[in-house]
């Protein structure tokens, strides 16, 4: 139940808008998910603005409102162009037709991508509420819930979780939190389960939005079905962004790439306000999803521009220059308000850097076989998806598709293998960080091996059909579709194994978060009351506390409060408040009677917030909760901090 309800958030919105504008068929099922995060994006600012609380009953009228004002808007277009152009209705050259065996094939593929993509994730995860270990996780998680409990998605109101109370300017694209939190309590979801939901949703939007991508780009049938099939099967996307991180929204806007630009070929055969609208909407989607994914769409449409302009895209200048500036304006009306508050924090992304994880030589072989930041190569899917891309390039098929290989896959070869001012400066937007780039080449090695398996699949028909002319024209190429099936299915098994084991990485339990800590966050949940916080670690997995039981900590994440802040002096200083009247004064009006310490750390050998340490023996401190992995003490002398109706603690009793 609860993860149909998250496949309808991520589906429904956005269908509701697509259908409303004029999309249709493939184009409208991939790109829903898209379009849902574009319509949230442009609700959170507005529903903030004027008080209205973000709830599923709020985004559900104002979805069904810009539906209509997006109908509207299409209706009159198409009045206005039939009135002053007649000759407009003289509809372009449709695209090849697909018979219904080409579309059930398509299904089919389709279909089985995302049955691997949801068997690898479910084999990762031990179980939907298992807690993800990594850096990030507790971030997102606690993002999800804060809006959920405070009925405000808008970006400067959740300064406070990320450990900057004051800070005015605070920005963070919270559009994929603020959609999953509108169904946190409902069918019984919590914060983990949405957010592992979640991640077999954006599974399914990648073979779905691949499929629409190949259909709307005039590829052949058996390209989409078998490029569906093997944009399940890659380990850099979407499996190692799971757990590396995890980047969550990341991988939601890297994985509805193909479904954008399935909705940019509309600009090459203008239909009225639909292409522009949809542009618009979906830009402001992937830019309020992650700002670093917008470059990666503007990357692509650069391309195909140029492929356009050297003509090997067909396009009628005289019907296309309307629709192609109208959806410039509404791109930038709409995505800017989402990327120029990122601005806030650009130095703290542009200068992460991360270590050289290959040689050039390593670096580049790991991009020819589609396998990024792997310790043996995808041979079975890498090796068909080159040849396949060489193929795309003889066929003078998506010839863009093959330059953003050039460009990615020189990018990602790159920063994997050099460190240098201009690797920097071009990777910068991606934090730097090689597991994001590696995951930008799946989406071209899943449609250059099904480009690869209708080749071979056409050979083989050619040579079957003069030997069987009785046979069905498809059934050849059926039989060879299912021979390379069973070759490359049967020795490469999906990657599932692997792929669940790259995903486990970040469900293994300890070292951040244990089973005895959530343990002793549900007794702090019954021994505290809204508006109290607990002192606790920034290491040692307390910063899941809110997200899990809704206790409030002081640190929230695993970067910790600024020193010079308060908390800062707090974590520092804690354990000698005896004598120490600042170190009280912060702790009363934090309202903090309890101490929370784990035995987690997040960081192997990392040291712990030394405020915190030894507080068996810290005058002022009396244990009252002690089980394997934690320990709550009560304060001294804070008991009158918060209003009457908390339950006082008890005397330690092994876990009672």
């Amino acid at each position: 139940m609860g993860f149909l309800l998250v496949l309808a958030a991520f589906w429904l919105p956005g269908a509701v808008f697509g259908a409303a504008i004029g999309l249709r068929g493939w184009t409208l099922g991939a790109a829903a998910p898209v379009l849902t995060f574009g319509v949230v994006a442009l609700a959170i600012p507005l529903l903030g603005a004027t008080g209205i609380r973000w709830t599923a009953l709020s985004v559900t009228l104002w979805t069904l409102g810009v539906s209509a004002a997006g109908f509207a808007v299409t209706w009159a277009v198409a009045r206005f162009t039939r009135r002053r152009r007649p000759d407009a209705e003289a509809a372009p050259p449709e695209r090849p037709r697909w018979s219904w065996r080409a579309h059930a094939l398509t299904a089919l593929g389709v279909a089985a991508g995302m049955a691997v993509g949801a068997l690898t994730v479910l084999r990762g995860i031990p179980a939907p509420g298992t807690v993800n270990q990594d850096w990030d996780a507790a971030f997102h998680a606690n993002l999800v819930r804060w809006i959920a409990e405070r009925g405000d998605a808008r970006p400067s109101t959740v300064s406070t979780i990320a450990n900057l109370p004051d800070e005015t300017h605070y920005f963070y694209p919270d559009t994929y939190h603020a959609l999953l939190a509108l169904l946190f309590g409902k069918g019984g979801l919590t914060v983990m389960p949405l957010l592992n939901f979640a991640s077999i949703a954006v599974t399914f939007a990648v073979p779905l939005g691949v499929a629409a991508m190949c259909r709307a780009w005039r590829l052949p049938p058996v390209t989409a079905a078998a490029a569906a099939v093997a944009s399940a099967c890659f380990t850099s996307f979407p499996y190692d962004l799971f757990w590396h991180g995890p980047v969550w929204p990341y991988a939601a806007g890297v994985a509805l790439v193909p479904a954008m630009l399935a909705v940019v070929r509309l600009l090459l055969e203008p239909g009225g306000a639909t292409g522009p609208l949809a542009v618009g909407v979906g830009v402001g989607g992937l830019a309020a999803l992650h700002t670093s994914v917008v470059f990666v769409l503007v990357v692509y449409c650069v391309l195909i521009l140029a492929a356009v302009l050297f003509r090997f895209e067909p396009i009628d200048w005289r019907r296309a220059w309307p629709s192609l500036v109208a959806s410039a304006l509404l791109a930038a009306g709409l995505g800017l308000p989402q990327v120029l508050p990122s601005l806030y924090n650009a130095g703290g992304v542009t200068s992460a850097v991360w270590g050289n994880a290959a040689t050039v030589t390593g670096a580049v072989g790991q991009t020819v076989t589609f396998s990024p930041m792997a310790d043996f190569p995808q041979w079975w899917i890498g090796v068909p998806a080159v040849a396949g891309v060489v193929l795309l390039a003889r066929h003078r098929r998506v010839v863009w598709l093959v330059a953003a290989y050039v460009v990615l896959g020189g990018l990602y070869a790159a920063t994997v293998s050099m460190e240098n001012g201009l690797v920097h400066l071009l990777t910068g937007p991606f934090y730097n960080d090689n597991y994001r780039i590696g995951a930008l080449l799946p989406l071209i090695g899943a449609v250059g091996f099904g480009e690869f398996v209708h080749t071979a699949t056409a050979w083989f028909a050619a040579k079957v059909r003069p030997r069987l002319p009785k046979l069905h024209p498809a059934a050849p190429v059926l039989a060879g579709v299912v021979l390379l099936a069973a070759v490359i299915g049967g020795f490469s098994r999906g990657y599932v194994g692997i792929n669940s084991v790259h995903v486990n990485i970040g469900y293994r339990g300890f070292p951040s978060v244990s089973a005895d800590e959530e343990t002793a966050f549900a007794w702090l949940a019954g021994h505290t009351v809204p508006g109290e916080r607990v002192l606790n670690d920034r290491l040692d997995g307390s910063v899941w506390m809110y997200a899990l039981q809704g206790v409030k900590p002081t640190q929230w994440n695993y970067y910790g409060a600024p020193p010079a802040s308060d908390i800062g002096y707090v974590s520092a200083y804690a354990n000698r408040l005896e004598a120490d009247p600042r170190a009280r004064k912060i702790l009363r009006e934090l309202k903090v009677r309890y101490a929370f310490v784990g035995q987690g750390n997040a960081v192997p050998d990392g040291q712990n917030d030394p405020g915190l340490l030894n507080l068996d023996t810290a005058p002022g401190f009396k244990l009252v909760y002690r089980n394997a992995g934690a320990s709550i003490y009560e304060i001294a002398g804070q008991q009158d901090v918060v209003t009457a109706g908390a339950a006082p603690g008890s005397g330690a009793g092994d876990g009672r």
